[in-house]
């Protein structure tokens, strides 16, 4: 049974949408397809992403490899390591060094490729590890890839080249442009083709802010194609599905890209969450799933509240994507400044769980060390969750872990 909070918020949600008072379907956004395939049995998906702050772990092989077996005795199964962000390749990348985006290879203290040894380490284990483009479409103004391309930049209506994210100001390469579309391309396909990896992973910056597209380029591109000039109201309707389908567009020719060089390749994609990714970010998510285009969706809901974070959960879209693909929802486990306690990210987990939706973390650093309870507490809390165990002590034999829970999601 529910615990009763999830029940009540839930009964309600329903409630509402029967009633046609919750947030449906918007005028101009795609619409599910009418048939709808059956739910199909899966593997709990139980994921974390190592990012740029969890490099210190990540290049030292001891400390990788600790934290590889430590995350397998908790029963984890998938790791999103970041191998792009900010303008540059965390990985040794012929394409970038080659476009002089960067002056160096990035490596680890003893010399590794980190992703590679990260994807041994993870399969040795029983893990997952999929490479992340974690800046996407997003750099820093004063990084070398934003100074040399400086037209490949998009703009805002009064001009404005920036914006403000958690990872500070930003400006964003313009998705519309050739040249753009070939530089992200070819930085998959190197990423793709250099790793042994199960899949490849695509966040919610491979997006675009409705405030931007009002640079020469994109103006003139709308007013071929339309015959008008862009509204000066960012959010008119149109404006935007034509943004977004465009960005769509870039996204079917590259996941294609994908699977011809590497057949079989999960491509897995962690948006906002849709009337958010959709209307401020011109990131159609939900046909991204109808097109085929994502194999998996980690939908990102970051509430510090369960009574914000519940009705999410069961919005239609999600079901949707649940019956079509593997689908999880994204829980804050902290950060630096904002420390989320381990009750708050139990409940959260169990909630997810009811619903046949796996889980994943953002971020590893906070998900027992930043925490405000102590990191051994914090550990003990996810073995609990996941019917996992806690690292034994060195010398002494691993027992092999108990088998994953086959969730059917709810129709």
């Amino acid at each position: 049974m529910p615990p009763p909070l999830l029940a009540g918020l839930l009964s309600l949600a329903g409630l509402l949408s029967l009633a046609g008072v919750w947030p449906g379907p918007q005028p101009g956004l795609a619409q599910p397809s009418s048939a709808q395939p059956p739910p199909v049995q899966r593997t709990e998906l139980r994921g974390v992403w190592l990012t740029a702050n969890d490099m210190p772990v990540l290049r030292d092989r001891s400390r990788m490899q600790a934290t590889v077996n430590q995350l397998a005795d908790l029963q984890f199964n998938r790791l999103y390591v970041v191998v792009w962000n900010g303008g540059m390749a965390y990985y040794p990348s012929g394409v970038s060094e080659g476009r002089q985006l960067q002056d160096f290879t990035y490596r680890g203290l003893q010399g590794q490729d980190i992703v590679a040894e990260l994807i041994a380490a993870g399969r040795s284990r029983g893990l997952q590890v999929m490479p992340w483009f974690e800046f996407g479409l997003m750099a820093p103004p004063d990084s070398a890839l934003a100074k040399r391309h400086r037209d490949w930049l998009t703009q805002k209506r009064d001009g404005g080249l920036s914006s403000i994210s958690a990872a500070g100001e930003v400006v964003w390469l313009n998705p519309f442009r050739p040249e753009v579309e070939q530089l992200i391309t070819d930085l998959v396909l190197e990423v793709v083709s250099q790793y042994d990896a199960e899949g490849i992973q695509f966040d919610d910056h491979m997006s675009l802010p409705r405030e931007f597209g009002y640079d020469p380029y994109t103006v003139a591109l709308y007013r071929k194609e339309t015959g008008r000039e862009p509204p000066a109201a960012a959010e008119d309707a149109a404006w935007v599905k034509w943004r977004a389908d465009r960005l769509t567009a870039f996204m079917e020719r590259l996941a294609r890209a994908v699977r011809k060089a590497r057949p079989g390749t999960i491509l897995s994609i962690s948006p906002n969450y849709y009337a958010f990714a959709y209307k401020l970010q011109l990131q159609d998510w939900r046909s991204w799933v109808q097109r085929g285009i994502a194999d998996e969706v980690l939908i990102q809901i970051y509430r510090s509240d369960l009574e914000s974070y519940l009705p999410q959960l069961s919005r239609p879209e999600v079901q949707e994507t649940q019956r079509r693909i593997p689908t999880a929802i994204a829980v804050m486990t902290g950060l630096r400044n904002r420390p989320n306690p381990i009750g708050l990210i139990r409940q959260k987990v169990q909630a997810n769980r009811e619903l046949g939706l796996g889980v994943a973390f953002f971020y590893f650093e906070s998900l027992w060390n930043l925490g405000p309870e102590p990191p051994a507490e914090r550990i003990a809390a996810l073995a609990e969750l996941f019917g996992g165990s806690v690292a034994p002590a060195a010398g002494l034999p691993r027992l092999p872990p108990p088998p994953l829970p086959v969730l059917s999601p709810n129709p």
